[in-house]
């Protein structure tokens, strides 16, 4: 399988440098949304697991395996957001539907890891702190599935975090996601461009997985989830 994993990991895994705001070519609501008592950093007891990439990398799919053949316990975050439930979806489990007032209510006494609103829909969106205490008191790491901005926040504020960056392998993505068959030609587009920004960010995170097969994907993401294990 493709993987930086084992021409660059060691060295990238040594990056946990601030990160410099005006750097970032992709919308940065996520910082300016966070309140300035949220963003120090902090060591949580357990390890946290972020795991993110483009649209189409598989990342669903990824953490559903995780979940089941991850060789420490794997408690799944559950993020917050402020539209509607859809239905069949469950508060508490799909996620924690919030009103307007409760969820700005928590943003601004610093309950985010990282929250913004999403392609300026009003609707916000956000994963709690309390997701990790969540996780510590099932015997288990916190995992979050978020995008590369919310990533980047929860690394700032975690600089120990294990964080993942999964991608497909080059010229594959496109050929993905028409393969869904599920969006318009101007949504692929979006995440087409989406995607190419997110990708100039993958060197940030201590892990890059290319997920060319989902067998081997998943079996390299668990080889590192062992390795700190051991260490930690």
């Amino acid at each position: 399988m493709l993987s930086e994993s084992q021409t660059g990991n060691a060295e990238r895994g040594m990056r946990n440098a601030p990160i410099d705001q005006s750097e970032f070519p992709i919308p940065t609501s996520a910082f300016s949304s966070m309140p300035d008592h949220a963003s120090s950093s902090t060591t949580p007891d357990v390890p946290v697991v972020v795991l993110s990439g483009p649209s189409g990398s598989g990342k669903t799919t990824v953490v559903s395996r995780l979940l089941e053949e991850s060789p420490v316990k794997l408690v799944k975050s559950i993020s917050a957001t402020t539209r509607p439930a859809r239905p069949g979806e469950t508060d508490g489990e799909d996620y924690y539907f919030l009103s307007d007032d409760e969820f700005q209510a928590k943003r601004h006494a610093g309950e985010f890891l990282e929250c913004a609103e999403v392609h300026k829909s009003g609707f916000w969106y956000g994963t709690l702190t309390s997701e990790v205490e969540r996780a510590r008191a099932a015997g288990g790491w916190s995992l979050l599935e978020i995008d590369v901005e919310g990533a980047l926040n929860v690394m700032q504020r975690y600089p120990a975090a294990v964080s993942i960056f999964l991608s497909t392998p080059p010229d594959e993505h496109e050929r993905r996601l028409r393969a869904r068959g599920t969006e318009d030609e101007a949504v692929i587009q979006r995440r087409l461009q989406t995607a190419e920004q997110e990708l100039k960010f993958a060197d940030r995170y201590r892990h890059r997985v290319i997920n060319a097969s989902l067998d081997d994907a998943v079996q390299e993401i668990c080889e590192i989830l062992k390795s700190v294990a051991q260490s930690h």
